[in-house]
């Protein structure tokens, strides 16, 4: 481990000794460079300059991401579609000429293959989704949602097994509208015709 990794990681222990309080975390501006840089058993998102940790899912996220990602996969499959669809951790680089900012949503579908590189997708995935845990709430409402809109995510999902409630943002002329769901829901994807998940399964 380099130095300057350790660095890193040591700011990101302040982070959470603090809370996540910005105000020590805003001495140092980090890149793109430093996020490649950082040690392999650190999982962290890079946005506006600032890391935020990624906690260890939970058994039911697990489950819940699983559950997706195998209904959506296995559509597109069938349809013999062109979009890939990729689970955490995969590196998204959301604006290709900002290299202070990549996240790493829990699913993530791009449609768009000159999006993708070998070490994930830089411009916006054509739909991502994000399943809430307490520790990242606030993140995935309002800060996420506020940069997934601003790089013109088409359609944006927030699961969350709380509530048994899902929140699904579909992009019309630049801002996004929501629809609300529950877990005993089946909803249909906005940007294909005829993909419905059927939740009921995660009601239990």
């Amino acid at each position: 481990m380099c130095l300057h990794s350790i660095r890193k990681l040591d700011v990101r222990k302040e982070l959470r000794r603090n809370g996540g309080n910005m105000e020590f975390a805003q001495l140092i501006h980090y890149t793109e460079e430093d996020y490649y840089n950082s040690p392999e058993d650190v999982r962290a998102e890079l946005i506006d300059g600032q890391f935020y940790d990624i906690a260890s899912p939970s058994r039911i996220h697990q489950e819940i991401l699983g559950f997706l990602f195998l209904g959506i996969s296995s559509y597109i499959r069938s349809k013999n579609g062109d979009c890939k669809v990729y689970p955490t951790p995969f590196a998204v680089k959301l604006f290709e000429d900002d290299n202070k900012t990549i996240v790493e949503p829990d699913i993530s579908i791009i449609c768009d293959p000159k999006k993708l590189t070998d070490r994930g997708c830089t411009g916006a995935p054509d739909w991502i989704i994000e399943i809430v845990s307490p520790s990242t709430a606030s993140h995935d409402y309002i800060r996420k949602l506020k940069l997934y809109a601003d790089a013109g995510v088409k359609e944006y999902w927030i699961v969350d097994p709380d509530k048994k409630s899902v929140y699904v943002y579909h992009l019309e002329e630049d801002k996004f509208e929501v629809t609300t769901f529950t877990f005993q829901d089946k909803i249909k994807a906005n940007i294909y015709e005829d993909l419905w998940i059927d939740l009921k399964e995660l009601a239990t």
